[in-house]
């Protein structure tokens, strides 16, 4: 099962600081996930100026239920980094990410 998840940083002055303390950790989860095969795609959400807002990731996993257990754990999420999290089913079309 594919989902898309948007992960949205928190706006606050100190926003910019979770994230870099948090950066590694979560670069290095995320490429764990991509050797296990369940890290289809990610990358960063910026803003016109460059800058990171946020984050995109589509994972592959069995069930919701593993969803939530990851996201328990994402450095991301454990760092209050991300402050609004969007999680969608996702549905590849017939000529992107094979199923």
């Amino acid at each position: 099962m594919r989902f898309l998840v948007i992960g949205r940083d928190g706006t606050d002055p100190e926003a910019p600081d979770r994230r870099a303390a948090a950066r590694q950790a979560h670069l290095a989860a995320g490429s764990r996930l991509a050797e296990e095969g369940v890290l289809v795609h990610g990358g960063a959400l910026v803003d016109d100026d460059g800058r990171m807002t946020g984050s995109m990731l589509l994972l592959d996993l069995p069930d919701r239920a593993a969803l939530d257990a990851w996201l328990a754990e994402e450095p991301y999420v454990t760092g209050d980094v991300w402050r609004e999290v969007t999680v969608e089913r996702f549905q590849p079309g017939p000529w992107h990410l094979p199923a």
